[in-house]
Protein backbone atom coordinates (compact mmCIF):
# COMPACT_ATOMS: atom_id res chain seq x y z
CA UNK A 1 0.00 0.00 0.00
CA UNK A 2 1.36 3.42 -0.95
CA UNK A 3 1.39 6.38 1.42
CA UNK A 4 1.63 10.04 0.53
CA UNK A 5 2.88 13.15 2.26
CA UNK A 6 2.98 16.68 0.94
CA UNK A 7 6.12 16.08 -1.13
CA UNK A 8 6.60 12.32 -1.14
CA UNK A 9 5.17 8.94 -2.07
CA UNK A 10 6.23 5.94 0.00
CA UNK A 11 5.67 2.66 -1.80
CA UNK A 12 6.62 -0.86 -0.78
CA UNK A 13 10.00 -1.68 -2.26
CA UNK A 14 9.77 -4.11 -5.16
CA UNK A 15 12.25 -5.70 -7.54
CA UNK A 16 11.63 -2.70 -9.84
CA UNK A 17 13.66 -0.73 -7.28
CA UNK A 18 16.73 -2.99 -7.46
CA UNK A 19 18.98 -0.47 -9.24
CA UNK A 20 18.03 2.23 -6.74
CA UNK A 21 18.54 -0.08 -3.72
CA UNK A 22 21.94 -1.08 -5.14
CA UNK A 23 22.91 2.60 -5.37
CA UNK A 24 21.57 3.49 -1.91
CA UNK A 25 23.14 0.53 -0.09
CA UNK A 26 26.53 1.36 -1.55
CA UNK A 27 26.70 5.00 -0.50
CA UNK A 28 29.44 5.73 2.03
CA UNK A 29 26.77 6.93 4.49
CA UNK A 30 24.85 3.63 4.30
CA UNK A 31 27.99 1.56 4.75
CA UNK A 32 29.19 3.69 7.68
CA UNK A 33 25.86 4.16 9.47
CA UNK A 34 23.97 0.96 8.66
CA UNK A 35 26.56 -1.53 7.49
CA UNK A 36 27.80 -3.26 4.39
CA UNK A 37 25.14 -5.71 3.18
CA UNK A 38 27.43 -7.13 0.47
CA UNK A 39 25.18 -5.85 -2.33
CA UNK A 40 27.67 -5.75 -5.22
CA UNK A 41 25.31 -5.67 -8.19
CA UNK A 42 21.75 -4.87 -9.19
CA UNK A 43 21.19 -8.64 -9.23
CA UNK A 44 22.32 -8.83 -5.58
CA UNK A 45 19.93 -5.99 -4.72
CA UNK A 46 17.06 -7.78 -6.47
CA UNK A 47 17.79 -10.95 -4.50
CA UNK A 48 17.97 -8.94 -1.24
CA UNK A 49 14.57 -7.41 -1.96
CA UNK A 50 13.09 -10.84 -2.74
CA UNK A 51 14.67 -12.51 0.30
CA UNK A 52 14.38 -9.82 2.99
CA UNK A 53 11.87 -7.11 2.12
CA UNK A 54 9.00 -8.74 0.24
CA UNK A 55 8.52 -11.71 2.63
CA UNK A 56 8.16 -9.38 5.64
CA UNK A 57 5.68 -7.23 3.73
CA UNK A 58 3.66 -10.31 2.76
CA UNK A 59 3.67 -11.60 6.35
CA UNK A 60 3.13 -8.38 8.33
CA UNK A 61 1.84 -5.79 5.85
CA UNK A 62 4.86 -3.52 6.35
CA UNK A 63 8.52 -3.52 5.41
CA UNK A 64 10.85 -1.26 3.46
CA UNK A 65 9.40 1.55 1.37
CA UNK A 66 11.05 3.36 -1.50
CA UNK A 67 10.63 7.10 -1.04
CA UNK A 68 9.84 8.99 -4.24
CA UNK A 69 9.75 12.76 -4.62
CA UNK A 70 6.41 13.77 -6.14
CA UNK A 71 7.71 16.78 -8.05
CA UNK A 72 9.86 14.69 -10.43
CA UNK A 73 9.26 11.00 -9.50
CA UNK A 74 12.90 10.60 -8.43
CA UNK A 75 13.67 7.83 -5.93
CA UNK A 76 15.46 9.60 -3.09
CA UNK A 77 15.57 7.18 -0.16
CA UNK A 78 14.02 4.41 1.84
CA UNK A 79 12.02 4.39 5.03
CA UNK A 80 10.48 1.38 6.66
CA UNK A 81 9.16 -0.56 9.59
CA UNK A 82 11.17 -3.69 10.31
CA UNK A 83 10.46 -6.68 12.54
CA UNK A 84 13.83 -7.82 13.79
CA UNK A 85 14.27 -11.08 15.69
CA UNK A 86 16.57 -9.39 18.20
CA UNK A 87 14.28 -6.43 19.07
CA UNK A 88 11.05 -6.73 21.05
CA UNK A 89 9.32 -3.96 19.06
CA UNK A 90 9.17 -2.97 15.42
CA UNK A 91 12.13 -0.86 14.30
CA UNK A 92 11.82 2.38 12.31
CA UNK A 93 14.63 2.87 9.83
CA UNK A 94 15.47 5.37 7.10
CA UNK A 95 18.24 6.18 4.63
CA UNK A 96 18.48 8.72 1.84
CA UNK A 97 20.88 9.38 -1.00
CA UNK A 98 23.40 12.04 0.13
CA UNK A 99 22.10 14.72 -2.23
CA UNK A 100 18.72 14.56 -0.47
CA UNK A 101 20.02 14.98 3.10
CA UNK A 102 19.10 18.05 5.15
CA UNK A 103 15.96 18.83 3.14
CA UNK A 104 13.35 17.47 5.56
CA UNK A 105 12.54 14.41 3.46
CA UNK A 106 13.61 11.86 6.09
CA UNK A 107 11.50 13.59 8.74
CA UNK A 108 8.49 13.79 6.43
CA UNK A 109 8.71 10.10 5.44
CA UNK A 110 9.45 8.83 8.96
CA UNK A 111 6.67 10.92 10.50
CA UNK A 112 4.20 9.35 8.05
CA UNK A 113 5.37 5.83 8.90
CA UNK A 114 5.12 6.49 12.64
CA UNK A 115 1.50 7.56 12.07
CA UNK A 116 0.83 4.47 9.93
CA UNK A 117 2.47 2.18 12.51
CA UNK A 118 0.16 3.39 15.27
CA UNK A 119 -3.08 3.90 13.34
CA UNK A 120 -3.09 1.22 10.63
CA UNK A 121 -0.89 -1.50 12.10
CA UNK A 122 -2.06 -0.94 15.68
CA UNK A 123 1.46 -1.01 17.07
CA UNK A 124 1.85 0.48 20.55
CA UNK A 125 5.60 1.04 20.50
CA UNK A 126 8.39 1.62 18.00
CA UNK A 127 12.12 1.33 18.46
CA UNK A 128 15.02 2.69 16.45
CA UNK A 129 18.74 2.02 16.60
CA UNK A 130 21.69 4.05 15.39
CA UNK A 131 25.42 4.21 15.78
CA UNK A 132 26.77 6.74 18.30
CA UNK A 133 28.39 8.84 15.59
CA UNK A 134 25.19 9.30 13.55
CA UNK A 135 23.96 12.46 15.24
CA UNK A 136 21.74 13.38 12.27
CA UNK A 137 19.64 10.24 12.78
CA UNK A 138 19.61 10.75 16.54
CA UNK A 139 18.35 14.32 16.11
CA UNK A 140 15.67 13.17 13.67
CA UNK A 141 14.49 10.49 16.10
CA UNK A 142 14.28 13.04 18.91
CA UNK A 143 12.35 15.41 16.63
CA UNK A 144 9.89 12.57 15.93
CA UNK A 145 9.35 12.16 19.69
CA UNK A 146 11.58 9.15 20.31
CA UNK A 147 13.48 8.95 23.59
CA UNK A 148 16.97 7.52 24.05
CA UNK A 149 16.37 4.55 26.38
CA UNK A 150 19.70 2.77 26.41
CA UNK A 151 21.98 0.69 24.28
CA UNK A 152 21.53 -2.30 22.00
CA UNK A 153 23.98 -4.85 20.68
CA UNK A 154 23.27 -6.63 17.42
CA UNK A 155 24.21 -10.32 17.77
CA UNK A 156 27.72 -11.03 16.44
CA UNK A 157 28.57 -7.31 16.30
CA UNK A 158 31.10 -5.51 18.48
CA UNK A 159 29.64 -2.01 18.69
CA UNK A 160 26.88 -0.94 21.06
CA UNK A 161 24.15 0.99 19.28
CA UNK A 162 21.97 3.72 20.74
CA UNK A 163 18.42 2.50 21.33
CA UNK A 164 15.45 4.84 20.98
CA UNK A 165 11.79 4.20 21.75
CA UNK A 166 8.47 5.86 20.98
CA UNK A 167 5.16 4.82 22.51
CA UNK A 168 1.75 5.45 21.02
CA UNK A 169 0.30 8.62 22.46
Amino acid sequence: MDFETERLVLKPTSTDDAAFIFELMNTPQWITNIGDRNIRSVKDARFYILAKMIPQYQKLGFSNNTVIRKSDNVKIGSCGLYKRDDLDSVDLGFAFLPEFHKKGYAYEAAKKLVEVAFTQHNLTKLKAITIKENTNSQNLLLKLGFTHVGFFKVPNEVEDLLLFELGKS
